[in-house]
């Protein structure tokens, strides 16, 4: 199991992102919840809110997904960060490979 994360520039596009990604079967689950980030970008500081996605997905599924980010994601530059999880339990990587087909 990996565990992708990114943001988005609000929840209505992380819900859509969401949503793409579960009807796909690229994701079992998708977690989003509001952060604040602070960065660079172009030379000019920013503070804004954004909505941070984790995508909970199998090895196989990360390239699609990074092409599905560049296809539908907002951001020029978007973070897609993918983590492995070396342990999970039985039950939930069961439902994921069922769900994921």
């Amino acid at each position: 199991m990996f565990i992708v994360y990114t943001t988005c520039a609000n929840t209505e596009e992380a819900k859509k992102i969401s949503k793409l990604l579960i009807d796909r079967k690229l994701a079992a689950c998708v977690e989003f919840w509001e952060v604040g980030s602070m960065y660079t970008w172009k030379g000019e500081f920013k503070a804004v809110k954004e909505t941070m996605l984790a995508i909970k997905t199998l090895e196989n599924r990360l390239p699609l997904i990074e092409q599905l980010m560049e296809e539908h994601h907002s951001y020029s530059a978007p973070q897609i960060a993918a983590m492995e999880v070396k342990r999970i339990n039985r039950p939930y990587k069961e439902w994921m490979t069922e769900v994921m087909g």
